[in-house]
């Protein structure tokens, strides 16, 4: 089945928090993990609750982000979307995570250094 996941990011990197994204990346996958469209957004001013709209409106299955303050995060899982959240590092490392399967919360990827 078809995923749809949704990115809050900060030019190259995922933003550090929710509330503060001023930007987006939402992404189709295919089954086996293929990339079927990738669509950049440039949103009009930070909101966790308008954010919470635009996923809910774009019928995603999953949310990548930096911090998220609780009663967004359970907001977002009671409405059944999957939270990666608190995931730190470049978006395309972390969607090659993505595409493998293996992304969790809590995940620091894609900077020298940091062992990962």
């Amino acid at each position: 089945m078809e995923r749809r996941i949704f990115l809050t990011t900060a030019g190259d990197e995922i933003a550090p928090r929710f509330d503060l994204a001023m930007e987006a990346l939402v992404l189709r996958l295919a089954p086996d993990g293929e990339i079927i469209a990738r669509k950049p957004l440039v949103l009009a001013h930070p909101s966790a609750d308008e954010l919470c709209d635009l996923i809910l409106q774009r019928d995603m299955d999953a949310v990548v982000c930096g911090g998220i303050d609780e009663e967004h995060y359970h907001y977002l899982r009671w409405k059944r979307v999957e939270v990666f959240d608190g995931v730190i590092g470049s978006v395309e490392a972390i969607i090659a995570r993505l595409v493998a399967g293996s992304l969790r919360p809590g995940d620091i990827i894609g900077f020298q250094g940091s062992g990962v």
